[in-house]
């Protein structure tokens, strides 16, 4: 039953890379820096002046689509840092065992490497997991840089998430496929234009990060690194945002988040799937600009 929840949010989120117009694929290596991280060639893109704020994808996705709306504003106010992923976009992609440890382990190893010490941190759906988990351990961790503020965005991270529901599309790249989940990933079905399915289905061919996924998917199970208990040891002030209308993750879990850290704050957004920076970037800068705010 793990299988099929991890496949669901898989296949789902798997398509987001290439939704805008082909941008990821096309002009990523515009104006992204690279850095080496454990001997891994990391893309990034290096946005304003300010506080550090680190952005974090999600699952098959990369930093242009899942921030890029958002990424022009945030720069008007901070250092923005937002990575690809190890595996996915423009980064290396090595035939390894990918789990969300790996991650969390690239993670400090970035903010090593870029010589981040003050930060704050958002990270989106598996982004958001990774966030979390990284938090979770630089509580107790003097090596790791302890982010000042969190914000977790229709993050995943509870186990009871790889236990839900079929499959609601082919598990392999198809067009058809590639449509399907993009239904489940936005509320407004009239986003979902021929022009942007061929797009997204193009993009992911071109940025070939299915094995990552799939290796992804064998190594979910891991209990030491799901949220569920181990959210509530992170104490810096956090901001949960969700999708009123998330058909991958439930807002549910957006609630029991918020529930279980201490003075956490909940925003829903109406109207909205699972990718709020995606769908209503200015709903969620509004959520969000308040509280990364210095006295917010």
């Amino acid at each position: 039953m793990i299988h099929k929840g991890i496949r669901r949010l898989a296949g789902a989120l798997a398509l987001v890379s290439g939704v805008m117009g082909g941008l990821s694929c096309a002009h990523a290596a515009d104006g992204m820096q690279s850095v080496r991280v454990h001997g891994q060639t990391i893309r990034f893109i290096e946005a304003g002046h300010g506080p550090d704020l680190v952005l974090v994808h999600g699952l098959g996705s990369n930093a242009r689509f899942d921030w890029g709306n958002v990424i022009p504003e945030l720069a008007r106010h901070y250092h923005v840092l937002a990575m690809d992923q190890l595996g996915f976009g423009q980064s290396d992609k090595p035939l390894v065992a990918y789990g969300v440890q790996t991650w969390v382990d690239m993670l400090d190893g970035f903010l090593k490497a870029r010589h981040v010490t003050h930060f704050m941190l958002a990270g989106e759906s598996l982004g958001g997991w990774i966030a979390g988990l990284y938090t979770v351990e630089a509580e107790n961790n003097p090596a790791m840089a302890r982010p000042e503020k969190l914000v977790l965005t229709d993050a995943a991270g509870h186990q009871s998430l790889f236990s839900k529901g079929p499959l609601p599309f082919s598990h392999a790249l198809s067009i058809e496929g590639t449509r399907t989940g993009l239904g489940v990933l936005f509320h407004d079905h009239a986003l979902i234009t021929d022009a942007m399915v061929k797009d997204s289905f193009e993009t992911r061919l071109a940025e070939g990060s299915q094995y990552t996924q799939d290796s992804f998917l064998r190594n979910v199970n891991d209990p030491a690194t799901f949220l569920d208990e181990q959210i509530a040891r992170i104490t810096v002030p956090t901001l949960v945002v969700w999708g009123h209308d998330d058909q991958i993750i439930p807002l549910a879990d957006g609630q029991d988040f918020a529930n279980r850290i201490k003075g956490a704050r909940l925003v829903v957004i109406p109207a909205c799937g699972h990718g709020p920076a995606i769908e209503q970037p200015q709903q969620f800068l509004q959520a969000v600009e308040p509280f990364l705010a210095p006295h917010g």
